[in-house]
């Protein structure tokens, strides 16, 4: 999970915030507390101490303050753009359903994107932007350059090539997340691949 949120508009540029920072933070923090933990069993029988706790604390709150900081910085490219809706993509119980390898799926489950989504959308309130929230099955399998319809088919129109990178029908590539986002604006507001996207029809 390279990409903590991929931002699509009709009126601005694709906004990427990245996510790999949420993965270092995770990373270093599973290591440091599974060797404290390990050393605790080992030598004293225990399971948590007071550090091991202070440990998830400084870590919970190294992802909480790059959260807001995040969802602020969207929320100014919001305003600074005059854009008064904005559509989120989520599927409920989506970290359950995942499976992406142990590291993967620990990355991704450890990251809170609930509160994200939260944070994002009372810093939206707050500056009178309308948050609308749908359900994005199928948004990151169809192709939104090839207008490809956002459900299910037997066989879709573009596909992933490799790990960030999607190849339409037509041979065009753009980075997967922004199909994602794309698509999941579409099926929002039901825009169409005709529609006012400029940086997509200049392409």
């Amino acid at each position: 999970v390279n990409n903590l949120a991929v931002c699509s508009s009709n009126v601005m540029n694709p906004v990427l915030v990245d996510g790999r920072y949420l993965k270092s933070v995770n990373q270093r923090a599973n290591k440091a507390i599974a060797a404290a933990k390990s050393y605790e069993k080992i030598r004293h029988g225990l399971k948590t101490t007071d550090r091991i706790k202070s440990m998830y604390l400084k870590r919970n709150n190294r992802i909480a303050d790059y959260m807001h900081k995040a969802s602020r910085y969207l929320v100014n490219q919001f305003v600074s753009n005059d854009i008064d809706t904005v559509i989120i993509g989520h599927n409920a119980g989506w970290k359950q359903d995942t499976n992406m390898g142990k590291r993967n799926n620990q990355n991704f489950v450890q990251i809170p994107f609930n509160g994200f989504i939260d944070k994002l959308t009372y810093k939206c309130q707050m500056e009178g932007i309308r948050v609308i929230c749908i359900e994005e099955s199928y948004t990151s399998k169809c192709s939104f350059l090839d207008n490809e319809e956002c459900c299910h088919h037997n066989s879709y129109m573009g596909n992933r090539i490799k790990r960030g990178l999607f190849k339409s029908q037509t041979g065009k590539l753009m980075n997967a997340d922004l199909n994602g986002s794309l698509n999941i604006l579409k099926k929002g507001c039901s825009l169409s691949t005709n529609g006012p996207i400029p940086y997509i029809n200049n392409a």
